[in-house]
Order: C-alpha cells, then sequence, then structure tokens
C-alpha cells in the first residue's frame, strides 16, 4: 500500500509515513506477545498492538477522507484493521477475565 501512494504531495507523503511505522510496530508487538513470559507481557504486549492498529486505521481514514486518496487496497486494508482490533480487544479480555479467575 506505502509504494502505491503518490510522493508529490507531502501531506500523503507523511501520513503514508505514519502508515507504515504504525503497520511495522503492530506487527513487531504481535511478535513480541507471542514470547510473552508471563500473561501481564502477554496482555501489555496485545494492547500496545491494539494502539498501532488503530492508529494505522486513523492514517487510513485520513489518506482516503481528507487526502482524496482512492487506492483499491485501502477499504480492505481499513476493515482488515478493524478485524485485527476486534481479534486483539477479545484476546486481552479473556487473558484477563482467565487471570481474575486464577
Amino acid at each position: 500500500m506505502y509504494t502505491r501512494l503518490p510522493r508529490n504531495r507531502e501531506e500523503v507523503r507523511v501520513l503514508g509515513m505514519q502508515l507504515l511505522r504504525s503497520g511495522t510496530s503492530f506487527a513487531a508487538h504481535i511478535r513480541e506477545a507471542s514470547r510473552a513470559r508471563s500473561s501481564a507481557g502477554f496482555c501489555s504486549k496485545l494492547e500496545g498492538a491494539l494502539q498501532e492498529a488503530d492508529e494505522a486505521q486513523l492514517w487510513i481514514e485520513l489518506l482516503r477522507e481528507d487526502c482524496g486518496i482512492n487506492d483499491d487496497g485501502l477499504p480492505d486494508l481499513h476493515c482488515e484493521c478493524g478485524e485485527v482490533i476486534a481479534i486483539c480487544s477479545t484476546m486481552v479480555r479473556k487473558s484477563k477475565l482467565k487471570d481474575t479467575k486464577r
């Protein structure tokens, strides 16, 4: 997605970089969560991933709505961010519930 964005508009370039940063940060948080040594660490990393996915969704919305970028991949990417947010939210909630029952 990032490589298809036009480079001739500064606002698109900046938002594209933010999208790239939040998307890669999300992936790093998920990887760290998978290697967590405790439930608290797992939840913490997943919550970080949630923040990054939400931020990525914001940059997509700004690219689409404020910058007029009509790339065919944006709606799918926006939807995938929403799905990831829902999945991670459920995982954090269930993990925290499991911890309170111990």
